[in-house]
């Protein structure tokens, strides 16, 4: 698999494996699936494995630590995330997790970008993954945040990189223009963007893009499906678009790019993989996996080839920004050989 990298940023596989689903994203996940999503993964050839204290209060990272336990530490890259400490709530756990994940509310999540809370986050993190460091960390969803989060929040990491604790650092959100305020203001290495970078949004095109390139700050593009609408060959009615549902102008614009990739002899969740890797600021595309089956499919997805003609058209349609076929040839200067 190929990997990437910017000026500031580690080297990462094209393709991550996003660990929401091992701490049981909306419903159970067991821990055989658990386990072969993470080794379908490894043998695929991803190397950037993302999880947070948040994905089911900390199972994600005992999960990915254990599966990764027996790999060799320098061949692969692990993020993780702060700002949501989880705060033991012995009271509640007896109830299930409000928060999406199926598992018990034995923790509360505590917003808390202090360094205090930093520390005893990234803390915990490390222990549950069996890491004495972590490879990238990100500020998570500082959305209403952001005067502790890009102060505190940031010289803590900082003071933690320096110390070698942490490698690189950066923020997670689901939207672009507070991502680009800390490449513009702060000391990061590399972002992720969720949602914002896909077939159907490209408001990360506007600012956040050019300026990560232009300061060598790596993008990382999550939630390429925008949460179910582009992962099927065909959009179904019910399909959700940032876990709402799609409405019907968003039904018909992926449709009409599922057409256009027919005709290329492509599909949708294929195209949906491969068009934020045309943008050469962007490192690695993150993909969620249940099971070994889902891992596989990821990786083969990422493999299917696309044509440039394809994003030709959907550019002469304008169901792509203008210039977004000129980029097909940008990766391959960050692009290097297979892990």
């Amino acid at each position: 698999m190929r990997t990437r990298t910017c000026a500031r940023t580690p080297r990462l596989t094209e393709l991550g494996l996003g660990a929401a689903q091992l701490g049981n994203l909306a419903r159970m996940t067991s821990d055989e699936d658990a386990r072969g999503a993470v080794d379908a993964a490894w043998e695929s050839g991803v190397r950037y494995f993302d999880t947070a204290p948040h994905y089911g209060l900390g199972l994600s990272e005992r999960r990915l630590g254990a599966a990764l336990a027996q790999r060799p530490r320098a061949e692969y890259t692990v993020s993780t995330k702060v700002g949501r400490l989880l705060v033991p709530s012995p009271e509640t756990k007896h109830l299930q997790d409000d928060g999406g994940f199926a598992v018990p509310a034995a923790f509360r999540r505590s917003w808390d970008f202090s360094r205090d809370g930093i520390l005893r986050s990234l803390e915990g993190s490390m222990e549950r993954l069996g890491l004495d460091h972590i490879d990238i960390v990100y500020l998570h969803d500082p959305d209403h945040h952001w005067q502790e989060a890009s102060t505190t929040g940031v010289d803590t990491l900082v003071e933690l990189r320096d110390q070698g604790v942490v490698k690189a650092l950066g923020a997670g959100m689901n939207q672009a223009g507070m991502l680009t305020e800390f490449i513009r203001r702060c000391d990061v290495n590399v972002v992720m963007v969720a949602g914002r970078h896909t077939l159907l949004d490209h408001s990360a095109q506007d600012d956040l893009l050019p300026l990560a390139q232009e300061r060598g700050v790596g993008v990382v593009a999550a939630a390429v499906y925008n949460s179910g609408l582009l992962s099927a060959p065909r959009p179904p009615v019910s399909a959700t678009y940032d876990y709402q549902p799609a409405s019907r102008e968003l039904l018909g614009r992926a449709a009409a790019i599922a057409d256009v990739c027919e005709r290329h002899d492509s599909s949708l969740p294929v195209a949906a993989i491969a068009y934020p890797l045309l943008h050469p600021a962007v490192t690695s595309v993150v993909l969620g996996a249940r099971d070994a089956v889902q891992s596989r499919t990821n990786a083969d997805r990422l493999a299917a080839p696309v044509p440039d003609a394809l994003w030709e058209e959907l550019t002469r349609l304008g169901l792509l920004p203008e210039g977004s076929a000129a980029q097909a040839a940008g990766p391959d200067a960050a692009s290097d050989a297979a892990v």
